[in-house]
């Protein structure tokens, strides 16, 4: 009895044993067939990232274009603030002195221009040249007669007709006037030119004033060395004596160059 006991019971461990040792097989087949098939479709997916071969035009090589690369734009006509225009220079009356040409635009005027109004237009003026708006440009142009400024170019010659002294810049003629200096015509007649100076003044802004502060200086200093010296070389030298006019003139110089000088310029 206890013989068929025992024998019943190894029977059913074998079979335990057996059942677990089937699942187990199962379960080992089962994982192995799973990273099978993973590895499979990760191939396929990786085949699928690569772009079917195409016969048209490459996306990185596109079609010609007409237009201007834009690192390279067109080239404009219009002025800018830093465009170089042509210049000539003056040597009517020895002024030796040169200016834009006139008939040229620019996109904007150079800083530290003045402003003149005339007959419902507002000319820039800097450096003897004028400046007239044209649009959203401004063209260089020459100043209407009757127009007046208050002060006159740095560099400007004097000139004497009929005993009247003209003062001539960039081929326009000023004439002084209670308010200022006023555009005329030229002079009708025999125009006597200024004597030479012996001594010519150069003036250099050393604290870089500009443009109308030096013109500004320049005229204040100019008073001053008359009011100083008692003689103005601007103006005729009717009956004074050759040698007392050099010695004048000398004063003058000198009264120029120590205004000038507590100013902050430098002059030779």
């Amino acid at each position: 009895m206890v013989n068929m006991y025992n024998t019943s019971r190894y029977f059913v461990l074998r079979f335990i044993l057996a059942v677990l040792s089937g699942i187990m097989i199962f379960g080992f087949t089962q994982t192995a067939s799973a990273q099978e098939r993973g590895s499979r479709q990760g191939e396929f997916r990786g085949s699928r990232s690569q772009p079917t071969p195409s016969y048209g035009a490459p996306q990185s090589q596109s079609a010609p274009s007409c237009r201007a690369p834009q690192s390279q734009p067109a080239p404009s006509y219009r002025g800018s603030r830093y465009q170089n225009i042509p210049s000539y220079r003056d040597s009517r009356y020895q002024h030796n002195r040169s200016y834009p040409v006139r008939g040229h635009y620019v996109g904007a005027v150079p800083r530290g221009y003045y402003p003149v109004n005339h007959g419902g237009v507002r000319y820039r003026y800097y450096g003897g040249a004028w400046y007239r708006p044209y649009g959203s440009r401004f063209v260089v142009s020459a100043p209407p007669f009757g127009l007046i400024v208050p002060f006159l170019p740095l560099y400007y010659t004097t000139l004497w007709v009929g005993g009247a002294p003209y003062y001539y810049a960039n081929d326009v003629y000023y004439t002084q006037t209670t308010d200022g200096y006023m555009v005329v015509e030229p002079p009708k007649g025999e125009v006597q030119e200024a004597p030479p100076s012996d001594e010519k003044m150069f003036i250099y802004p050393r604290k870089g004033q500009s443009e109308k502060q030096q013109l500004d200086d320049r005229y204040e200093c100019h008073r001053w060395a008359v009011d100083q010296s008692h003689y103005d070389p601007t103006k005729p030298p009717g009956s004074m004596p050759e040698s007392e006019a050099s010695k004048k003139h000398a004063d003058y110089h000198r009264a120029m160059g120590a205004c000038l000088d507590a100013r902050g310029y430098t002059v030779k």
